[in-house]
């Protein structure tokens, strides 16, 4: 049985570094498949825009999710959040096992920034429940993301089996921590790196971490290992961290 889950969140920027000064999805993609996960939560995914695939010439024809998902991972999900002139972003989802359902919710608080959450349930060989995955990208002010995590708790209360497996994971923007208590006192959500190390990661900036905004939030899982992907070396790759975790199911 298929116990063990290799799982990722990582903020891609849009595909180009700070500034826009470079295109760096390539070196992005190669960098998720290092991480070896079964799952993948990207936030940031822009998956069409018209000047800047006229403006680099690496750019990805068929939408940056696709170009990420390549042939490792064989399911993908893409949840549009926003759209503009040129093209749109959102949330994207990658997957090596079946994504039954998919569903993108609007959890914009305000008009001046669209946000979403992706909700999948992957169907895992041999486990009974399906896997509920919702990659999440919250508000930048306090009093959006309090709207936002109030409507991902409805979700997960609705929408989610007390008893199913279920990851949260994405870009919460979360620096004052006040998210996180919600989460892991209402809906008995565990954030791994806060388990497994004591306190949550730090992912912003890359290059020296000093922020605590990325996470990933469990529920039927014990937290076997986790890891941040930063560095010097991250400067030319995305201003965010990667985070990963190996889960084991309960």
């Amino acid at each position: 049985m298929h116990n063990t889950l290799r799982i990722a969140t990582f903020n891609i920027h849009k595909g180009v570094t700070s500034f826009n000064a470079r295109f760096a999805l390539h070196d992005q993609r190669e960098l998720i498949r290092q991480l070896h996960a079964d799952v993948v939560f990207l936030q940031e995914v822009q998956d069409l825009h018209i000047k800047r695939s006229r403006r680099f010439n690496q750019w990805p024809t068929e939408g940056q999710t696709e170009f990420l998902a390549d042939a490792v991972w064989s399911d993908y999900a893409y949840g549009k959040n926003s759209v503009y002139p040129a093209g749109h972003h959102g949330n994207a989802l990658l997957s090596k096992f079946p994504i039954i359902k998919t569903e993108n919710l609007d959890i914009s608080a305000h008009a001046a920034e669209q946000r979403g959450m992706l909700h999948c349930e992957i169907a895992v060989r041999e486990w009974a429940q399906p896997l509920h995955c919702i990659c999440v990208h919250l508000g930048l002010f306090a009093g959006w993301r309090r709207k936002q995590i109030h409507l991902l708790r409805e979700r997960i209360d609705a929408e989610v089996p007390p008893d199913a497996p279920l990851i949260v994971a994405g870009d919460f923007n979360d620096w004052g921590m006040s998210a996180g208590r919600t989460l892991t006192a209402g809906l008995h959500l565990r954030e791994v790196f806060e388990h497994h190390e004591g306190k949550s990661a730090r992912s912003f900036p890359s290059v020296l971490p000093l922020f605590r905004l990325d996470r990933i939030y469990v529920r039927g899982f014990q937290v076997q290992h986790v890891q941040v992907h930063s560095g010097p070396q991250f400067a030319k790759v995305s201003d965010h961290a990667a985070l990963s975790a190996t889960l084991v199911r309960k």
